[in-house]
């Protein structure tokens, strides 16, 4: 279809049939190449239900850190302005009545995390104190204009019923013009004298008698520009007694920054409360505590791969959400890349699943390592049982699977204990937090390390009430869990438990004692005093007998050692790594290659790659060339960038157009009737100075006065 027209122009040519859409479905991309399953849509859905149930699980999480932080927000908003009015006859009262209530907001360097949380106060807020909450960003309010544009758009959205909004909503067409405080007062007061049922409506009742306050939300309060942020503090002040407002700062950095960006004239006129949110390390612990080192839910994660999820955390954005998107991907990534993930779900279901796995799922099974492993072990009649029988194998699978799921339940129970015993030690040798220590037994036997001999030496030199209080702590975590094969260990430490307390009536015993033989030698001369000093010291040279305290003090220290390494039987160790287990390949995720890949990003490196071998990218033959030549049919920012490689850290312009034209025009197939010398070299300059400025874009070149029609390099690799 083509047309001819005189004038250039744009024509559009509608289609004669209707493509139609392949819907494809979601499960179909679980089949990998080679490694398709038949239980592809079996993993999807697994994948499905266990990731909901963790989603669940860390917002039940969020509301509950929470908690605390909202609740001391609403009770601050709730008697930031009863107080005043109720006096507001007094001086005094008159005075502070134009100090605006503020809450400075602490919520930590995690920013990407800031909106989920005052988005999640916002929602409190409006059920609770009042349906007038209003948030605003630094991008959106450059000048008071905007401000104040803002703040009248978005309140004058909070209705509560649909009357009232369609009312208001004439009002907005009409008043869009002009934005001022007056015009925010005396629409408050329209508003609130014309709806009289609206304080009904609300689940709180503290505002009744009075009009509800406006709450303001500054998200990110240290990009605000100082002088936006000082005119309206200045107006609002004013108009406080007519228009009840609140604002809360988020702050990410320090409440310093308050007083940095406003005067004390300023400042004087806010009446500020600091609230702390909870840090971020110890909301990533929560997590990890509730999501990972549990046994409700199957899915777990590699020493290699925990630890890039937790690099990333703490060395790039403090971001818990970021992190649980790590967790999502690498669950994800599981049950795409691993067919036996179909057994990672609840014992009762992957008991169900394995009688009716496959042959293929069979020669899986016989495929991992670990398994491998463990039939090596076995007696030869066995061996030839699991490698040839479908029957015997999935027997087998059922009771190592059994075994997997019991591991998991003492390991973290171990893990706990012992990390009460260790967390609170000078410097710490296995970590201050638990998924310090996780990581370490993860990675190897925690008992043949430095760390671990140099903490049992700190355990023999702690005093009673500490080992009490580590006891006691142990003991929690062993009767809050319903793990019956530990239950003699709880006896155990109660046992331990019991004698540190009757070693407190022998020490007032000795103590009175002592007592009563310092009054007798008081009575005695100076001669036998120094004879009785002497024969002690020389007794308690030759045999150091140890007091009944070390005694039981040894007897804690051997209990903790056995409870790391053999717990109950001898043969039995319960913190040796995970993948020292049968079938644990279906269960932890482990590719901690394929997770930096999609996490930690390389632009300069994808960049590189892709001015320097597009090849690598657009896969056209023609693009092939060897190590060190520049294709003349490549793009014309790719041969200026190779070309740019070649030069030192000045780039003369000239002779980079020159040498551009050169490999350009190897490659122009040009009529020379139809395009004269003088246009062909027009275009090819108009295409350099094009690639040129592109890489000016990405910054590889930057504009320099040291030379005339140099450019600066700002890459590697410079002579």
């Amino acid at each position: 279809m083509a047309t001819s027209s005189v004038s250039k122009g744009c024509f559009v040519f509608k289609p004669n049939f209707k493509k139609r859409k392949i819907s494809v479905p979601i499960e179909d991309y679980f089949n990998k190449g080679k490694n398709a399953s038949e239980d592809s849509k079996l993993r999807f859905e697994s994948y499905q239900l266990i990731w909901q149930q963790m989603k669940s699980e860390t917002e039940r999480l969020q509301e509950e850190l929470n908690k605390n932080l909202f609740d001391s927000l609403i009770e601050f908003l709730q008697t930031s302005h009863s107080g005043l009015r109720k006096n507001s006859n007094d001086w005094s009262c008159q005075i502070k009545l134009r100090e605006i209530p503020t809450a400075a907001l602490v919520l930590g360097v995690n920013v990407t995390d800031h909106d989920l949380t005052l988005r999640s106060l916002t929602e409190v807020l409006q059920n609770n104190v009042t349906p007038y909450v209003v948030s605003l960003q630094a991008k959106d309010c450059p000048d008071m204009k905007h401000f104040l544009q803002k703040l009248v758009s978005q309140l004058m959205d909070c209705k509560v019923d649909v009357h009232s909004k369609e009312k208001e909503s004439d009002r907005v067409t009409q008043k869009n013009v002009h934005y001022s405080m007056d015009c925010l007062s005396a629409w408050y007061m329209s508003v609130t004298q014309a709806d009289p049922t609206m304080l009904r409506k609300r689940r709180t009742s503290s505002w009744q008698g009075q009009s509800p306050p406006v709450v303001l939300i500054l998200k990110d309060m240290e990009s605000f520009a100082t002088k936006v942020l000082q005119d309206f503090i200045i107006i609002s002040s004013q108009h406080l007694h007519e228009f009840p407002l609140i604002l809360i700062f988020g702050i990410a950095t320090s409440p310093v920054v308050i007083h940095r960006l406003l005067p004390h004239a300023v400042s004087s006129l806010l009446c500020i409360e600091l609230f702390q949110s909870l840090s971020c390390k110890d909301h990533l612990t929560t997590v990890l505590d509730k999501l990972l080192l549990t046994t409700q839910f199957p899915f777990k994660l590699s020493e290699k791969v925990l630890q890039t999820l937790t690099n990333i955390f703490l060395y790039h954005d403090f971001s818990i959400q970021n992190f649980i998107k790590g967790l999502q991907l690498s669950l994800l990534e599981h049950f795409y890349s691993q067919p036996l993930s179909v057994l990672c779900c609840n014992l009762p279901e992957a008991k169900r699943r394995i009688r009716f796995l496959s042959a293929n799922q069979c020669e899986n099974i016989r495929r991992l390592p670990s398994f491998r492993r463990y039939v090596e072990k076995q007696s030869s009649e066995k061996q030839v049982a699991l490698l040839t029988s479908d029957k015997s194998l999935k027997e087998e699978t059922q009771s190592l699977l059994e075994n997997l799921h019991v591991y998991h339940a003492k390991y973290f129970l171990v893990l706990r204990c012992l990390h009460h015993f260790t967390s609170s030690l000078p410097k710490y040798p296995l970590g201050r937090q638990i998924r310090e220590l996780y990581c370490m037994c993860l990675e190897k036997n925690i008992w043949d390390s430095e760390e671990y001999a140099s903490v049992l030496q700190l355990l023999r030199l702690l005093a009673k009430d500490e080992l009490m209080v580590m006891l006691q702590n142990c003991l929690k975590v062993f009767q809050s869990s319903s793990a019956k094969e530990l239950g003699n260990t709880a006896k155990k430490i109660e046992e331990f438990l019991a004698q540190f307390q009757s070693l407190d009536a022998e020490t007032k015993e000795e103590a009175e004692a002592s007592q009563s033989q310092s009054r007798g030698l008081q009575k005695t001369d100076l001669y036998h005093l120094q004879k009785s000093l002497l024969e002690m010291k020389e007794l308690r040279s030759t045999s150091k007998k140890q007091t009944r305290f070390e005694v039981l003090r040894e007897q804690v220290v051997s209990f903790v050692d056995s409870l790391a390494r053999k717990l109950l039987s001898p043969s039995r160790e319960y913190l040796l790594p995970p993948d020292t287990q049968p079938l644990h390949e279906a269960l932890y995720f482990s590719s901690a290659l394929a997770l930096r890949q999609h996490l930690n990003a390389a632009p300069r490196v994808a960049l590189h790659t892709a001015l320097n071998n597009p090849y690598h990218y657009l896969k056209n033959e023609a693009l092939k060339s060897e190590e060190g030549c520049i294709p003349n049919v490549a793009p014309d920012i790719c041969i200026a960038y190779k070309l740019h490689l070649e030069c030192s850290r000045l780039i003369n312009l000239v002779d980079w157009s020159e040498a551009f034209a050169t490999v350009v025009t190897a490659a122009e197939k040009m009529d020379a009737n139809s395009v004269t010398s003088e246009e062909r070299n027009e275009i090819i300059h108009a295409r350099f100075i094009r690639a040129v400025s592109e890489l000016e874009l990405l910054g590889f070149i930057k504009p320099t006065k040291q030379k005339t029609d140099h450019v600066a390099r700002l890459t590697w690799g410079g002579c």
